[in-house]
Parts: structure tokens; sequence; C-alpha cells
């Protein structure tokens, strides 16, 4: 039987059982499966090279320049979306979803989280300026990350547009209405923040811009332990209709 074959037929097991955990194939010799994953590997490079092709897309994309001033508070008081640079000419921020007045963080953001001091031990080397940004105030934000162990800078953008300008916190009139601008599209209320990641560039005259952003599942390939479940052979053994529903801030496991 061919992989795709043997494939829709695990997914119809699936659908019938309501099954979680499924044996994907039959025990076969090492010649046989050798070709099942000879197989396999000429998707995965088809996936590597459509993976680096959207990226180049991604850098090709217009920029926006930013002529509104945000003011953040954080570890270093006051600051504006250009003093988050850090003397850098690149900054991600990362949209965490933690409310004025929230008793703690999102668990799913705080899953991505999780994944970002890694990185940021590197990102500064390739001129690049990491930072976490929430709505809530900063005197709420520091128990919590002190609670969760992190390292990188979080700060808040209490007081300004930014968080409505980036549409990851709902309006009063969203709220009101019922449907919120999210992942550049018109989406029921969900929540009063949501997640998200936004990416800017400094040029050599201060001026800031805006490059790219993403939402929702856009935001998987910040996901590490998703990259090491795929590689399972449960995978992320999800519910299909509550994807993270699994997931705890990590001191609640």
């Amino acid at each position: 039987m061919k992989l795709e074959e043997e494939e829709m037929k695990i997914e119809t097991m699936k659908q019938k059982t309501g099954a979680s955990e499924v044996n994907p194939s039959k025990v076969v010799p090492r010649e046989q499966w050798l070709v099942a994953r000879k197989d396999l590997l000429t998707r995965e490079k088809e996936l590597t090279r459509l993976r680096d092709e959207v990226s180049r897309h991604r850098r090709e994309l217009p920029w926006v320049k930013i002529d509104k001033e945000y003011i953040f508070e954080g570890p270093n008081g006051r600051e504006t979306l250009a003093d988050l640079f850090d003397g850098r000419s690149q900054l991600i921020l990362y949209h965490f979803m933690l409310g004025p007045g929230w008793d703690e963080g999102c668990k799913s953001c705080s899953f991505l989280a999780d994944h970002f001091d890694g990185a940021n031990w590197h990102l500064p080397h390739r001129d690049v300026t990491f930072a976490v940004v929430s709505r809530a105030p900063f005197s709420e934000i520091e128990p919590f990350k002190k609670r969760m162990g992190w390292r990188f800078k979080w700060v808040s953008s209490r007081g300004s547009d930014f968080n409505f300008d980036y549409h990851v916190s709902a309006t009063e009139a969203e709220q009101a209405k019922g449907e919120v601008y999210y992942n550049y599209g018109r989406q029921e209320f969900m929540s009063d923040e949501l997640p998200g990641l936004s990416v800017f560039y400094k040029d050599e005259n201060g001026d800031v811009f805006h490059t790219y952003s993403t939402y929702a599942r856009g935001l998987d390939a910040l996901v590490g332990t998703y990259n090491f479940l795929d590689l399972v052979p449960k995978g992320r053994d999800e519910n299909p209709d509550a994807t993270m529903d699994w997931v705890r801030r990590h001191d609640e496991y």
C-alpha cells in the first residue's frame, strides 16, 4: 500500500473511533521502513524549500513608517518604541495576553514564553532586540514574570494605543459589538486580549517602520516544544476542538 493510502486509512480510522493514539504503520523489515522513510524525506525537503521561499517573501514585504508615538513602561522606566530597539536596528515584540487586573498571564502565551529566553541569548548577536508587551500595568507584569522565572524584557503599553493599533486588544466598541479585527479579518469576539507578534526596523535616521505581524497559528514557529512533539509517533495528540487545553503554566503541571 502506498504511503498516501496508508495515511488516508489512518485518518479514517481516527474519525470513526475518535482515537487519539493509532499505530500509524505495520511492523515491517528495515528495508521496507527505509523505502517509506525516503519517501517522507522527499516531502520534508519540499517543506524546507517552501519555508525558505515563504521566509524570502516575508523579508520582501513593504514597510509602513510609524509616525505615532507610543510610550511603554518597563524596567528602564518610560520608553518610546524607538528606545526599545536598545541600539539595534531590528525589534521583535511579542504581544502577551495579560490585561489590566488579570491575576496571571494567559497559559498559552506562557507556553510560548517558556521558549523565549533560549533564543534571546543569540538574537542580540544578529542585530535583533526581543521584548514582550502587555496592556497590564508594569506593576502587575513584574510579579507574574518573577513567578515564571523569565529573563526577557517585558514592558507595559498601558495608556497608549499600541495594543489596539496592532489588533491584539479589543476596544470597548468591538466588545459591545461582539466582533473584533484579528489576524487580518473580522472575527467573533473571543477575548479582550489576544496573542500576536510584530516586527519593526529602525534606520540610520532613527525612523521606525513596521515590517511584519503574525497572529494565531502564525505563532507556532515560536514553539520549540511542538517541533519535538511533531517527531514522535503520537504527535501533538491535542483535542482538535481545543488544541491547547492540555497546556499548563510550567509551575502548574
